[in-house]
């Protein structure tokens, strides 16, 4: 193992006489060098205890292995966020502590539209808890860490900086995930589920993906969204999303259409077919009807209306402003929350 020593090096430097190395400058640069080094290391005394490795059994009946991904408990009493992929869809799973204990955990709630699943451990132990952050406070080129078990190597820590900020990535369901934290910290299969923190040893999102092939180019689903699902979960034991019974398709709007009726946006969605007695079909829209607004919010793209259509809005009257022939209208519709397999 080779130990460099920069002052060791400076003093070489200047009895050989190279008067073009300038030695103040490693002598300058060692307090940077500590702070960073200091700025990881309190972060990681500090959030690397509530750090889990996540075991997940095999199901033989659905012929799945059994997997490893990583956790970070987020209270006291044994609530623990991981990434939906990880559960892979088990009911209860196996939890590896910091200090070598392991316990036993019940997944209360999974989301794979966010790729975020809640645990609670069931053994009755004292656990030390990360603070989730607020992710809307970040700046590209801050100093982020990662805490995983990538690969199976345990309490693994790389470092980065943001790099993005309000990315989108689409979930196994298809689903886009809005508002996703784009990282170079080093992220390896296993990391998956554990937390990404802040200097100031928040954690402001949950590591969940890599592209293939590629450097420096990892994602963490953001803290806001984790805690929006933590609710949710704790809540209703699932995450209430509305819906209104249409089946559409982004299309591109006539610009001279789009014009006078007044919207800039150059495309829409086009209802291609109503569930019966639906919302939708209640509120008396029609295959065909382009949807540009819902609430004054701008209706670009299918993934746009999937976004807008939140728990929130479950029983409350809404707007969507539509193209019908040549007509802009205004038709209101109460959405309704939507089951699994239904889309907006």
């Amino acid at each position: 193992m080779f130990d460099f020593q920069p002052s060791l090096v400076a003093d070489e430097l200047s009895q050989s006489g190279d008067s073009s190395f300038p030695t103040e400058t490693i002598q300058d640069e060692r307090p940077l060098f500590d702070a960073y080094s200091q700025a990881v290391v309190d972060v990681v005394d500090k959030v690397g205890p509530a750090v889990v490795r996540v075991e997940t059994p095999p199901d033989r009946e659905k012929r799945k292995r059994g997997g490893t991904g990583s956790g970070v408990v987020i209270s006291p009493d044994g609530l623990v966020l991981t990434n939906s992929h990880v559960v892979q869809g088990a009911s209860a799973v196996r939890l590896a502590l910091s200090d070598t204990r392991t316990v036993k955990a019940r997944v209360l709630g999974d989301d794979p539209h966010t790729d975020l699943a809640l645990l609670r451990i069931i053994d009755d132990v004292s656990l030390p808890a990360a603070t989730l952050g607020n992710s809307k406070s970040l700046r590209r080129g801050q100093l982020v860490v990662a805490i995983g078990n990538p690969l199976g190597f345990e309490s693994t820590v790389t470092a980065g900086v943001v790099s993005a900020l309000g990315r989108s990535l689409r979930a196994s369901t298809g689903r886009l995930i809005d508002d996703v934290v784009q990282t170079d910290a080093a992220l390896n299969p296993g990391n998956s589920g554990g937390p990404l923190v802040s200097s100031r040893g928040e954690v402001i999102g949950i590591n969940t993906a890599v592209i293939a092939g590629a450097q420096g180019i990892c994602f963490a689903v953001a803290s806001n969204t984790a805690s929006h699902v933590v609710s949710e979960i704790v809540r209703h034991g699932r995450v209430r999303r509305a819906f209104i019974g249409v089946a559409g398709q982004t299309v591109p709007l006539p610009r001279r259409l789009a014009l006078a009726l007044g919207f800039p946006q150059a495309r829409g969605v086009a209802i291609a077919s109503l569930e019966p007695d639906s919302p939708a079909a209640k509120a008396g829209l029609q295959p065909g009807n382009i949807v540009l607004a819902l609430d004054g919010e701008p209706v670009t793209g299918a993934d746009d209306l999937v976004r807008l259509l939140s728990g929130a809005r479950i029983g409350v009257a809404t707007t969507l402003t539509v193209i019908a022939g040549s007509e802009r209208r205004q038709v209101v519709v109460v959405p309704a929350e939507r089951t699994e397999g239904q889309g907006p």
